[in-house]
């Protein structure tokens, strides 16, 4: 056979705003008449990636697996264009959310449907594990998911994992230990020494405010008395507990801390008790290999972690076999089969805890900095141990009213309980009879089964169970089962290729749950119910959930250079009604490979070329409720002996499908064999039908004055960028570089059913606007002249003359956050999002990094508003509030600090709150070291590689504390911020 070098010129790119001449090498030897097609995994096989139309990522098992993942959740981000990741928190274990191509959805599921091995997935990501995976496919547009049909509206990511190989067996161990730290740095608050006279002289603007024929220095005199303990004619105290050992009346004076104040006791953080230093270890073993006619794989892994946050962590251990056989030349044969056991400490979850007083995130960081989580001595002031040695808490009797009075975190960290027990099968099985070489028949099956074990106490001594303790018992258990059987039939007629699918699948789903509540323990250390008196709550339920589907596709292409393919799909669901149960599902998609024209067949410039295109309909089926068109009652409201029953659900019989109506058109390239690939697309992805819940008078008598029906269509549209080089490219040195970006457009088109807007929250849903764009007091600033809180006035209350409505600069204004103005206030999805990274390799050392970024966008920082007010009652406060409008005729946007006025300062649903979600993240990097073969051949060892890794590395956002990528809509709550891990470890190979 003729072999061809292949010289690449020397050709100039810019990079990063810097010329980088490539290196001239003789290493592109790959002959051009000898070729090796690539092939793709897709919707129920694979293809040659040059005769795809539609828009498919993979990423293959060396981008990932040195990486101190849990779950391969965390892999998605920054791994394709179009792909956004709000991250998972820190708990261990945990797993991001994911959207692909924008927000599918407004009442329903927005995340995208996982199948592993060919059959559909429902379980837990941190089942399964990041080790046993051999590439994942995120398939975005109607082309490649129209076969998933009614599950696909929002994306389809693809796991295959790792299968053995013919020829020698391989024997692989791999270790890694590190760290575990809090990656998103706490915002900055004031000090113990600053925090008194700051509150003094809210006392005091409130005062003279709200009685200025008394004087300031009545109102001076009355803030000294009132700040800490009170008296009898000015009442009781507001702040309660005095840290300095001076009089607290004295404390302040005319604003000034008493110079002559010294701290009765220094352990007044909150944060240091509960948050340090976690830990995380992982331990791989897999053996592989094969015969001519088998392979097999199988692996045992094991991975610990525990949170920087105390009481949370996360063990798990795995075990996986996997074993193909070609049993006769006309049958193949396979199974795989995983066992997963995990366990560990739950925290609390912030975002649906976010104002709980267990809640840790929360009141480590609003406790005002003048409370110690600990009892101390009246007298000495030092702290107490009870008659075992234990410290003694402090169980908040003298705290204000906004430190949690009556309550400590810590202490109830400590004392409660909340452990999760989950055990897994995941199982897989498939045939593949050769009928003739154009004709395969095949059959896939797979079976999976997770058992929840959750067990909670509270505590007897302090919070919400004191003082009988109680303690929960939650079990369920989730079965899946997908049987599809495949026809393929495929064949090639001179320069024209055929491929033909016909396909059946059915899919089962049931949710078997038990729950039981009781109170009053019994004797100490002992969570089982049996020790507790009275039963507060037993109940359990079971839940069923089928599908089937019938589906075809026929791929055309002529020398792989004219490209067309169609798909179809039926689909009945039954959480739909049998009139409206079944829907149909398709694909149009076309491609033409420019390559392949003789005009670039003998190009040196351009090794790839193609424009694609396509068209199709995929839907969404996965409501919050299996019964979507049943209305239904709620048991369990019994009145002693007598039975009673509650309207639970008022359902719309004729609800069905959520329809995602998707156009996709791409260009990918290829230059100088390949060194410089890359893609651009436009997508335009319509969903209609959106279920929303509808309001209903409350008159009506139905739950939460809501019935969920289809009404609605928004769009999200937006461009797609990717590029990856090899910049340089020699024997003993490489350097790769990789980007993408993305942009997004979200608005609602239609609104029907009589709706013309939705409120939640913080957004309004209404035609021409985003779900996401933020609906909010309409905030001004603060008068120069007063320091007075402003709001631009609402058009009702604009022509009044009251005392709370003023002319400022020209501006109609108002202090009275009631009387303020809603309107539009921007968006939280961002103008720009991607990632970027490079990889360079140096002989045997080399190192990878990746950056994720955003542009645009606005968050709303809850979190930081709670650090803002203007009259904090025991609250720790931001240092922002050291600019506070102090003086007339001062410039600043933070209002005068003043106990009469704090609530419109204060008030929530606010522009105010508002801050750029612009963010920079160095996500992760790892550096390796590789030993020469030759050195470990006569150890008997085939490979060996030390390595350093790290997640979470840094990050830059508009505001030292912020977490913009939180949550797509855009909000903060008070939650376990993700971790930082950098760990440290080696491969061996035999």
């Amino acid at each position: 056979m003729k072999m061809k070098l292949i010289l690449s010129t020397a050709v100039l790119f810019f990079v990063g705003g810097h010329l980088v001449e490539a290196q001239k090498t003789k290493r592109d030897t790959i002959p051009q008449d000898t070729k090796i097609d690539e092939i793709v995994v897709v919707a129920y096989g694979s293809q040659k990636r040059e005769t795809m139309v539609g828009s498919n990522t993979e990423v293959k098992a060396k981008q990932f697996a040195d990486r101190p993942i849990t779950s391969i959740g965390q892999a998605l981000d920054g791994a394709s264009a179009g792909v956004k990741v709000s991250t998972g928190t820190g708990q261990p274990g945990s797993s991001p959310s994911i959207q692909i191509r924008g927000i599918g959805s407004y009442g329903i599921t927005t995340n995208p449907l996982y199948v592993v091995d060919g059959t559909i997935y429902t379980g837990s990501l941190a089942a399964i594990n990041p080790n046993d995976i051999a590439s994942f496919n995120i398939l975005k547009d109607a082309a490649s998911t129209s076969l998933y049909g009614s599950a696909a509206a929002n994306g389809v990511v693809l796991i295959t994992t790792k299968s053995g190989r013919k020829g020698k067996d391989a024997f692989n161990f791999s270790m890694s230990t590190g760290a575990v730290g809090r990656s998103i740095p706490e915002y900055d608050r004031i000090n113990v020494y600053q925090y008194y006279p700051l509150i003094w002289e809210a006392i005091r603007n409130g005062r003279f405010a709200s009685n200025p024929g008394l004087g300031l220095a009545d109102a001076n005199n009355y803030a000294s008395i009132v700040l800490v303990t009170g008296n009898a004619q000015y009442g009781p105290g507001v702040l309660k507990t005095n840290v300095f050992n001076v009089d607290p009346h004295q404390l302040v004076i005319n604003g000034v801390l008493n110079p002559d104040a010294k701290l009765k006791y220094t352990d007044l953080d909150w944060q240091k008790p509960l948050m340090n230093t976690g830990f995380r270890q992982n331990y791989e073993l897999n053996y592989s290999g094969g015969s001519n006619t088998t392979t097999y794989f199988s692996s045992v892994g094991y991975t610990n972690e525990t949170g920087y946050l105390i009481k949370s962590d996360f063990e798990r251990f795995t075990a996986r076999l996997k074993v193909d056989s070609q049993v006769k030349s006309w049958l193949k044969l396979g199974t795989s089969i995983s066992g997963v056991s995990s366990n560990g400490n739950n925290s609390v979850e912030g975002v649906d805890n976010n104002s709980a007083y267990i809640n840790p995130y929360r009141w480590t960081r609003t406790m005002g900095p003048i409370y110690s989580p600990y009892a101390h001595d009246p007298n000495t002031f030092a702290t107490l141990y009870d008659s075992a040695g234990n410290i003694v808490y402090d169980p908040g009797s003298a705290r204000g009213a906004d430190a949690a009075a009556g309550r400590n975190v810590i202490q109830e960290t400590l004392l409660n309980k909340d452990l999760s027990k989950n055990y897994y099968i995941i199982s897989r099985a498939y045939a593949e009879i050769k009928v003739d070489p154009y004709l395969t028949l095949s059959t896939n099956v797979g079976y999976d089964i997770r058992n929840n074990r959750r067990s909670t106490y509270g505590n007897k001594i302090i919070g919400d169970a004191a003082p009988g303790g109680s303690a929960e018992k939650y079990s369920f258990t989730e079965q899946t089962f997908t049987w599809n059987q495949l026809l393929n039939y495929k064949r090639k007629f001179n320069d024209h290729n055929f491929e033909f699918l016909l396909g059946h699948e059915s899919y089962k789903f049931m949710y078997e749950y038990l729950y039981g509540y009781k109170k009053g323990q019994i004797v100490d250390d002992n969570d089982e119910l049996i020790n507790f008196v009275t039963p507060a709550t037993l109940t359990s339920r079971t839940d069923n959930y089928r599908k089937e589907g019938v589906f075809s596709r026929l791929n055309y292409d002529y020398k792989s250079k004219y490209l067309l393919s169609g798909s179809i799909r039926w689909d009945g669901s039954s959480r739909f009604a049998k009139d409206v149960r079944w829907d149909s599902f398709w694909s149009v998609g076309a491609g033409w490979r420019l390559k392949g024209e003789e005009f670039l067949s003998n190009s040196n410039l351009i090794s790839e070329l193609k424009l694609r295109g396509s068209y199709g309909e995929v839907g969404n089926d996965r409501t919050d409720s299996y019964y979507m068109y049943k209305s239904t009652y709620t048991l369990g409201y019994n009145n002693a002996q007598e039975p009673g029953i509650l309207f639970g659900f008022l359902a719309d019989p004729t609800i069905t499908w959520e329809a995602n109506k998707q156009t996709d058109v791409g260009i990918d390239f290829g230059f100088l064999n390949n060194r410089i690939t890359g893609s651009v697309e436009y997508y335009n992805r319509v969903t209609e039908d959106l279920i929303f819940p509808v309001p209903l008078p409350v008159s009506a008598g139905v739950p939460d004055n809501t019935i969920s029906r289809n009404v609605g269509t928004m769009y999200n549209r937006g461009f797609e960028f990717s590029i990856n080089a090899d910049v340089i490219k020699t024997q003993n040195f490489t350097w790769n570089i990789n980007a993408n970006a993305s942009t997004l457009k979200n608005q609602v088109t239609e609104l029907t059913d009589g709706i013309t807007e939705i409120i939640n929250g913080t957004k309004k849903v209404s035609v021409g606007h985003s779900i996401y764009d933020y609906w909010l007091r309409q905030w001004y600033g603060v008068d120069p002249a007063d320091g007075s809180p402003l709001f631009l006035v609402a058009d009702a209350f604009a022509n009044t003359t009251a005392a709370d409505i003023r002319t400022v600069n020209g501006q109609k204004v108002t202090t009275n956050f009631n009387k303020a103005k809603y309107d539009y206030s921007g968006t939280a999805i961002p103008d720009l999002f991607g990632s970027f990274g490079t990889a360079i390799t140096y002989k045997q050392w080399s190192l990878s990094a990746m950056f994720t970024y955003q542009l645009g966008g606005k968050t709303y920082d809850s979190n930081y508003a709670a650090l803002m007010s203007a009259y904090s009652q025991g609250g720790a406060l931001s240092t922002d509030i050291l600019d506070r409008w102090t003086t007339p005729g001062q410039i600043t946007d933070v209002p005068a600090l003043n106990s009469s006025t704090y609530t419109s300062s204060n008030a929530g649903n606010s522009s105010r709150w508002l801050v750029s979600s612009d963010f920079i993240t160095f996500r992760q990097a790892t550096l390796s070291y590789s030993f020469a073969p030759e050195t470990l051949s006569q150890l008997g060892v085939s490979g060996l590689r030390i390595l350093v890794s790290g997640e979470n590395l840094w990050s830059k956002t508009a505001r030292k504390g912020l977490e913009p990528a939180q949550a797509a809509n855009g909000t903060a709550s008070n939650r376990y911020t993700p971790a930082r891990v950098v760990t440290i470890g080696f491969n061996v190979s035999f």
